[in-house]
């Protein structure tokens, strides 16, 4: 039964739902000492038992809570889909926000919060689809197999990454996922281009290690382990990477030409017409190095023998053997890089039934709309689904306005989306759910 035959309203509790899951703080700090998903979970197995839906609620530790539900014709012999949501949000100070972070405040046509972007605005639009789905009776001719997890925020070890390793039981049968962060819209030319994840870079978080000879403040110390250090961070920062966008970028730079007529050879160049997103974009096209903390030293008048700094790598698909060593060429000899923590990367052949679904449900519901695909910088639980064969692309459509700095909302402060992008977003989940 196609979308405009049903008689229910897809995004009619899209907007409450967000509200209820930003007003549930799930701040993850990464050391265990938040409050956990716990509460979040059972809110989401509840809304899910009110229309019939069975689900469990699994804990990788206490309080570190994942809901998993079948949907869909289960008796179907197609593959299943994997849909998926994260429950936690990174911190926010709210002396920082203009509101609260954690009331869920609707102004001026935006729902504002922590998570109102990353990512309980897809949560929602999925809870508020498959309620009124299943109220109606129309569910999805596919297996379906939904999933929201914990830990995402912290690179999903007692999350995603923790349910492929314990409960692979779970996932069975599913061999494509659709999850975040894509199908947002931006403006290029005048137009709008909806980007869609194929990909993600992967993770190579580092701790450089630097030795020298420990000794007094006063005297003269050619061996300075902080000096050292401070030379590689610095010629870490003044590294220009190379630009070797890979297809899914090359997909993106094409389109972008298409809808502008530039002709320009240099991909940074034409990803300037993206506007503000270029912060998001751009680093697709290249492997990346930042410096983010440091420990050095305990006194002020002690040269330590050692420092430390832990630098952010992310590196483009087809480089997982290459950049290690690259990093370990700019920094030099007298500091030692050393893996902290790894991850794959990512990357899928943007075509096939899936994007087609993806693709229909946008036009349907913008008709105007431009279609294309992108690395995106960071990681999601995709990471973990690749472990199981899982083919996984990011979609959460949001039609933007195009003075919106969407990108920097993503962590930032005053995180909020357009009411009527979160209500878009559900109407074109809910026509995907009939293509896919």
């Amino acid at each position: 039964m196609g979308t405009s035959e049903q008689s229910y309203t897809a995004e009619a509790e899209a907007l409450e739902i967000c509200r209820d899951l930003i007003r549930l703080d799930t701040s993850n700090y990464g050391d265990g000492k938040g409050p956990g998903e716990r509460k979040a979970a059972e809110h989401v197995a509840a809304l899910l038992a009110d229309v019939g839906i069975e689900s469990e609620i699994v804990e990788a530790a206490p309080g570190r809570a994942s809901v998993v539900a079948r949907w869909g014709d289960q008796t179907s012999s197609r593959d299943g889909l994997l849909v998926h949501g994260h429950l936690d949000v990174v911190p926010a100070q709210a002396a920082d926000w203009t509101v609260d972070p954690f009331a869920g405040e609707v102004q001026d046509g935006y729902l504002w919060g922590r998570g109102a972007v990353d990512m309980k605005d897809f949560d929602a639009m999925l809870l508020s689809v498959v309620r009124a789905r299943q109220r109606a009776g129309v569910v999805p001719e596919r297996p379906v197999t939904l999933v929201f997890t914990s830990d995402e925020e912290a690179g999903g070890r007692e999350g995603a990454h923790w349910l492929v390793e314990h409960r692979p039981d779970l996932f069975e049968g599913c061999t494509e996922a659709i999850g975040e962060v894509g199908g947002f819209s931006v403006e290029v030319g005048g137009q709008r281009l909806y980007l869609i994840e194929s990909g993600e870079k992967g993770i190579s978080w580092m701790r450089l290690r630097a030795r020298g000879t420990a000794g007094h403040g006063s005297m003269r110390q050619s061996d300075n382990a902080i000096t050292h250090l401070a030379q590689a961070l610095a010629a870490i920062g003044e590294h220009a990477w190379p630009a070797t966008p890979g297809p899914s970028m090359q997909l993106l730079l094409a389109k972008i030409a298409e809808l502008t007529g530039d002709d320009a050879q240099d991909p940074d160049t034409l990803l300037e017409h993206v506007g503000p997103a270029i912060r998001m974009l751009g680093a697709g096209l290249r492997n990346s190095t930042n410096a983010t903390m440091l420990e050095a030293g305990y006194k002020h008048n002690v040269v330590p023998g050692e420092a430390i700094a832990y630098v952010d790598g992310r590196y483009l698909p087809g480089h997982t053997d290459s950049f290690l060593p690259a990093v370990q060429e700019i920094v030099g000899d007298r500091v030692d890089v050393e893996p902290y923590i790894v991850d794959r990367a990512l990357e899928y052949p943007f075509r096939g039934d899936l994007v087609d679904a993806m693709t229909v449900a946008l036009h349907a519901e913008d008709p105007d709309a431009h279609i294309a695909p992108y690395l995106m910088s960071g990681g999601t639980d995709a990471k973990a689904w690749d472990k199981l064969g899982i083919t996984s692309y990011g979609f959460t459509p949001l039609r933007l306005p195009g003075d919106l700095d969407f990108t920097a909302l993503f962590h930032g402060v005053d995180e909020r989306v357009p009411v009527d992008a979160l209500e878009f977003g559900a109407r074109v989940f809910d026509r995907f759910l009939d293509l896919a």
